[in-house]
């Protein structure tokens, strides 16, 4: 199965923008979400293929819904 990763960069900007939307660091994140910062900056990155556990974790620190963290993320592509 050939595996698409350029979702990872996309996604990865996304959580950035938004992070940076709220003012809030990757160490703060982290703490926040209970994560290592190096994770947040390697799914920023687009260097780390993030699992649900940690999305939801992410979603929760930051307040948001999951469907607000992909929001507008694959809307001009046929699949992800």
């Amino acid at each position: 199965m050939d595996i698409d990763n350029s979702i990872l960069p996309i996604f990865g900007k996304r959580l950035k923008v938004l992070r940076e939307s709220k003012g809030i660091s990757q160490e703060e994140l982290a703490f926040r979400a209970n994560l290592d910062r190096t994770y947040i900056s390697g799914v920023e990155n687009g260097r780390r293929n993030i699992s649900l556990k940690a999305l939801n974790s992410i979603a929760n620190a930051m307040e948001i819904t999951l469907a607000e963290l992909f929001k507008d993320i694959g809307n001009d592509r046929t699949t992800c």
